[in-house]
């Protein structure tokens, strides 16, 4: 995995820029939040991280089975409250049978974004 740079960039509240690897992107919170709305919240990049996952993963498994998958699409929402909960709803798209879907439901289950959130995490922080 490439390092991720997470830089305050002055202009805005929480207005942050987020380097990985050669790309560059902004992540900001909603105008509700006190933020400027300029580019995703960390929640909603935790959530398109999830998304994206479980939708390339499908999307790799099916082409490697030779299944008729035209696209994949992956909607999420999350609650935060006593504990964190993720809906995630996937449509799959293409002349699949039931069996072919079961078996692309149970492999989005298995992405690695999926693992990683379901399983134990460690986190090392240091202070540089």
């Amino acid at each position: 995995m490439r390092e991720v740079t997470v830089k305050t960039d002055g202009t805005a509240k929480f207005t942050q820029t987020v380097e990985a690897g050669p790309l560059r992107f902004v992540a900001d919170e909603p105008v509700a939040d006190g933020g400027g709305d300029l580019g995703p919240s960390p929640f909603d990049m935790l959530l398109a991280a999830l998304g994206a996952c479980t939708s390339m993963t499908v999307k790799m498994v099916a082409e490697r089975r030779g299944w008729p998958l035209d696209a994949v699409e992956v909607r999420l929402s999350a609650t935060r409250g006593e504990a964190f909960a993720i809906k995630r709803e996937v449509t799959l798209r293409g002349a699949l049978n039931d069996e072919q879907r079961a078996s692309l439901l149970a492999i989005a289950n298995k992405c690695p974004v999926h693992k990683a959130l379901a399983g134990p995490i460690t986190i090392d922080t240091a202070l540089v």
